[in-house]
């Protein structure tokens, strides 16, 4: 893929696994700068590197280690993830191609993003826990490498792919307005891990997006 056809925003595969694209630097030799869905780590690229994907309603995928599967089925409600997939925002928005979000408050014509965001019902598509039966999984180019994944899988330790799980390394933010805290993962023991805060909980708790958010591994830095 050409330099002049990468644009931010874009979902493309990026050695075989799904990512976005959030920046491109032209001045750099890996000129474009991704997230991988999976598990939202920050990896570097060329354009020849990545092949361009566009998403649509039955694509499954890993996003923050739990599975999504796009949707038009019912409109968005408060707490729901949206992938923004037709963005037209007004000038006191920000937002952009394939931005995911979370439902603050619905209305009529639309919703409020935990971001401020006013988004059309008609701009985004629903992310509905768990893989639909009917899905088209998308976050392998190559199909068979999700295989051992259940179509119908909708919870972390249902996926079946061990590095989906809390892993010693692995660092995580409170997910709440009111605090900035973040804190690795130093010990696991059976479905109990431990933070290096001094905290433990159970692995689902850590795994529940809407507590707590996977920023990185240690070893990916």
């Amino acid at each position: 893929m050409k330099l002049f056809q990468v644009r931010k925003g874009q979902f493309v595969y990026y050695e075989n696994e799904l990512h976005r694209v959030y920046a491109v630097k032209p001045m750099y030799k890996k000129s474009v700068h991704l997230i991988r869905l999976r598990d939202l780590t920050q990896h570097l690229s060329s354009a020849a590197e990545v092949e361009r994907y566009q998403p649509k309603e039955l694509d499954s995928f890993i996003f923050n280690k739990k599975v999504y599967t796009l949707s038009k089925d019912r409109r968005a409600e408060v707490g729901d993830y949206i992938l923004i997939t037709n963005p037209t925002p007004d000038y006191l928005d920000h937002y952009s191609l394939n931005e995911i979000e979370v439902v603050a408050t619905v209305e009529n014509k639309g919703v409020i993003t935990n971001n401020s965001n006013g988004i059309r019902h008609h701009e985004y598509l629903l992310m509905v826990p768990g893989r639909h039966e009917k899905s088209n999984p998308i976050e392998y180019r190559d199909k068979g490498s999700n295989e051992d994944i259940p179509l119908n899988g909708n919870e972390s330790e249902n996926i079946g792919v061990d590095d989906l799980l809390p892993i010693v390394g692995d660092v995580y933010k409170k997910n709440d307005k009111e605090t900035t805290l973040e804190a690795m993962v130093i010990g696991i023991e059976g479905s109990t891990v431990f933070l290096g805060n001094g905290q433990s909980l159970h692995q689902d708790e850590l795994m529940d997006t809407e507590k707590w958010l996977f920023l990185y591994h240690l070893g990916d830095k």
